[in-house]
């Protein structure tokens, strides 16, 4: 396969683990992040600082927030709080965001083809597939024939290495690589310190507790 990729990296756990990843598998890469109308761009700073420390990726930021206002996410919708709990609770689907990973994906790919870059690269995890249906193994199945499809090139893949795997063993990946998990943001809500409280966060927690380390972010509970 060749060895140039697009990477979505939101300046989360998953997304700076598998840049590290495939930077020390030799990949020339191209980081890809999106401004979606979240309601906080602490994930955005994270990413370019990740980006930063790994030496010749360039980074582009997309502004799609324009995007973010007509869809109905607790994420994007400023009238709502965030839920919290854990990923399996109901009350966790509204964090949804309609085809979030669709249209990042399509848009980063996009960019990266027109750079000569086939492949695309998503740091979606086993953990996700409860309730993100864009995050299922039969979703990048088809996508990456879609975008086969749709640029009539049968080289082009979707690389998804974690999608499988749960975030605690993305965690272990990245202790292992040295990732600087200090420098990434993973909480929903964005104030000076992490909630503690929405799923996200909970994952992390949770993963951090069972990899027996401690997190390096520090939490408001």
């Amino acid at each position: 396969m060749d060895k140039k990729c697009t990477i979505i990296i939101s300046g989360g756990l998953d997304s700076s683990t598998l840049i590290y990843q495939l930077y020390s598998e030799g990949y020339k890469l191209h980081a890809v992040s999106f401004l979606y109308g979240q309601k906080h761009s602490r994930e955005i700073e994270c990413a370019k600082k990740i980006v930063s420390n790994l030496a010749g990726i360039k980074h582009t930021i997309i502004d799609i927030s324009y995007l973010g206002k007509e869809l109905n996410s607790a994420l994007t919708n400023s009238n709502e709080n965030i839920p919290e709990g854990h990923y399996q609770a109901e009350n966790m689907r509204r964090t949804v965001v309609p085809n979030r990973n669709m249209i990042m994906a399509t848009i980063a790919h996009a960019i990266g083809y027109s750079n000569e870059i086939k492949n695309i690269a998503l740091g979606i995890h086993a953990g996700d597939h409860f309730i993100y249906p864009d995050c299922r193994p039969e979703f990048i199945k088809e996508f990456e024939k879609t975008l086969r499809l749709s640029n009539d090139d049968e080289e082009i893949n979707v690389i998804t290495p974690f999608v499988n795997i749960s975030k605690t063993e993305i965690l272990k990946i990245g202790l292992e690589l040295g990732v600087p998990y200090e420098n990434t943001w993973t909480c929903y809500v964005g104030g000076d310190l992490a909630c503690g409280k929405c799923g996200s966060c909970n994952e992390r927690l949770s993963s951090f507790k069972e990899c027996k380390t401690q997190d390096p972010l520090f939490y408001a509970e």
